[in-house]
């Protein structure tokens, strides 16, 4: 961080972080029906994502794998049941040589198990592996298409915080989903293995009541069954509200993490202004709502805990209670009772992994829903506003870049040039300029493409792609090579004409440092840092170059070397800068002005699904 401007930095910074609550729940209430989605939407994007990934074999394998494993440990959970009846009958008959022989039986059956159990550990940490990787490349891959990014940072609420559903959420979902789908599935294959079995053992059972015989087929399958039904009645009843507090607290857990990086990247500004007591203020408010989220989700697992804990303690004794009136009346032995129990048992474990399992089915849900609606809303940006106007792109074949009747769509209006018809040539130098308020940054996105809405037509140069240069440049992580050869699929420079265009523009200290990384952008003064994006735009030698406002901020020295570096290593080529207006008028021998029309059609938003994706409010837009 550069101290430049540091007061005024330091105030208007702290002021936009007290606004930032403000700002995220009108983004929030802007947006909020877009995340309702339904549970079969959610699955089916979800589905989407896997079914062109990459990793799917490997992760189609490993999940056919864990079934060939589970139903394996279902057989051999099975053979530990019937290994009860002769265990605890040689018990019973205190037979040595039969207890002996049963205990060799059941030294077989936990080893074969516990081979079972460590495949099913490696498996299922494989899937989630698999599965993150799976989920978070799509995430990436759909994000970071051409200006979607761009596009979903306009979207609301759904636009807040990305990186936590593609990192933190995708990975939480990978969890969740691998434990909760493999648990399933094994409780599944053990009802199906015991449930027979169960009903085995409970058709003889007969109960003798005033003298008379009554027999229930299955008897306690279907105790089992209506104890279970109820337990998971109840859970639900009493947990369902974790959906809802769980997703609260992943936004707000969001917001903080949002705040102090923001904190952490203006450190310099604020300590300046003496503004550690505002931003500490916001850190902890930001921090209260984390609480409050967390606070409600605890209160509602102790209520949760209250009916899987009473079920839990009521189940050590029910299968001996449902099976013991049959047991006094001596219908069955002692191991056929334990027999009984195991597979009772058993087959409940089974019934009651929804009740075990409320709190995580809870969390799942709400984090499937946020990965699965981000996703959605990435593919619903690219139709925001659809039915709206929109600008016509096309390609000149005489090279010219043109503006027929342009207007440029905004909630408050609409941007155009003071002319209806305007034509640059190659090789022309044009200054635009406006009103504060005119919307300058908007037309410069309308030209990039990024803000498609509105009318009239932009014709480009055919055959040419124009570099555009932002107000604050982007450079990515890497050495400062690569950072000066970045992406426009050009042979890279020497290093003699990097020093020599690094000297052009005041630089030339770090014609030394091409070889080190670092993160520049914090490096750099914020001068220093348009100097090294105007290096790299001269060292890429466009035939187009379009600018925002990075001039503007150069005092009148630095300025003339900028565009002095320009003129002689970019002769040839047309730029238009987009600014205040208080440059060179030799270099920038044409003026053209945009100019505001509050009275024109203003961009409204358009409706998706049963919600809208719009704009975010105004407080968090920044106007020109």
């Amino acid at each position: 961080m550069v101290l430049i401007g540091s007061t005024t930095l330091a105030n208007a910074g702290i002021s936009r972080m007290a606004d930032q609550a403000d700002v995220i729940a009108g983004a929030e209430q802007a947006a909020v029906s877009v995340e309702a989605s339904s549970l079969g939407d959610q699955l089916k994007t979800i589905r989407q994502a896997l079914k062109t990934s990459p990793v799917r074999k490997p992760l189609a394998w490993a999940s056919i794998g864990i079934v060939a494993v589970i139903v394996a440990t279902a057989i051999g959970q099975v053979l530990l049941n019937r290994w009860n009846q002769p265990f605890y009958d040689a018990l019973a008959r205190r037979d040595m040589q039969s207890f002996l022989h049963q205990l060799l039986v059941f030294a077989e059956i936990a080893g074969g198990l516990l081979v079972l159990n460590v495949g099913q550990t490696w498996l299922n940490q494989t899937i989630r592996l698999k599965l993150r990787q799976a989920l978070t490349l799509d995430l990436i891959d759909e994000w970071m298409r051409p200006a979607r990014a761009f596009r979903l940072a306009h979207a609301g609420a759904i636009g807040v915080n990305p990186d936590q559903r593609m990192q933190q959420d995708a990975a939480h979902l990978s969890d969740l989903s691998t434990d909760l789908g493999v648990g399933l599935l094994q409780s599944f294959i053990l009802l199906v293995s015991f449930i027979g079995v169960l009903w085995t053992l409970s058709s003889g059972f007969v109960f003798h009541i005033g003298g008379r015989s009554l027999a229930i087929p299955g008897y306690m399958v279907w105790a089992a069954i209506l104890y279970a039904g109820i337990a998971s009645w109840l859970s639900w009843l009493v947990g369902r509200p974790l959906i809802r507090f769980n997703s609260d607290r992943y936004t707000r857990e969001a917001e903080l993490r949002f705040s102090m990086v923001r904190v952490n990247e203006n450190v310099d500004a604020i300590a300046l202004a003496h503004g550690e007591a505002d931003a500490r203020r916001q850190l902890e408010l930001d921090l209260g709502t984390v609480l409050g989220a967390m606070k409600r989700i605890y209160s509602a697992q102790i209520n949760l805990s209250w009916v899987t804990d009473t079920y839990g303690w009521i189940t050590v004794v029910a299968p001996i209670l449902v099976a013991s009136p049959v047991y006094f009346a001596g219908d069955i032995s002692f191991g056929g009772l334990m027999m009984a129990v195991g597979a009772f048992n058993q087959v409940h474990s089974s019934l009651r992994w929804f009740i075990n399992n409320i709190g995580g089915i809870a969390d799942w849900r709400a984090t499937l829903m946020r990965v699965a609606d981000f996703r959605i809303a990435l593919g619903e940006t690219d139709i925001l506003h659809d039915k709206e106007k929109r600008i016509v792109f096309g390609e000149n074949p005489d090279g010219k870049l043109s503006f027929e009747r342009l207007e440029v769509a905004s909630p408050d209006g609409c941007t155009k040039l003071a002319e209806p018809h305007v034509e640059i040539h190659p090789g022309e130098r044009v200054m635009i300029t406006g009103d504060p308020r005119a919307g300058k940054t908007l037309f410069f996105r309308a030209i990039a493409g990024l803000w498609p809405w509105g009318s009239g037509r932009i014709g480009m140069p055919a055959g040419e792609a124009p570099i555009f240069v932002p107000r604050t440049p982007y450079f990515p992580l890497g050495t400062l090579r690569e950072v000066l050869n970045h992406t426009n699929g050009t042979p890279p420079v020497e290093d003699a004409e990097i020093a020599a265009v690094l000297a052009e523009v005041g630089l030339e200290r770090l014609a030394s440092s091409l070889d080190r990384s670092a993160r520049w952008e914090h490096e750099l003064a914020d001068d220093e840092q348009r100097l090294l994006a105007f290096a790299r735009l001269a060292l890429r030698r466009p035939k187009w170059v379009i600018i925002d406002e990075a001039l503007d901020t150069f005092d009148g020295a630095t300025l003339r070397q900028v565009l002095s570096m320009l003129a002689r290593r970019l002769p040839d080529a047309a730029i238009l800068n987009i600014g205040r207006g208080q440059h060179n008028n030799q270099f920038f021998p044409r003026s053209l002005t945009i100019v505001k029309d509050t009275g024109g059609s203003a961009l409204k938003p358009a409706r998706v699904r049963a919600g809208a994706i719009e704009p975010p409010p105004p407080a968090a837009r920044r106007k020109k």
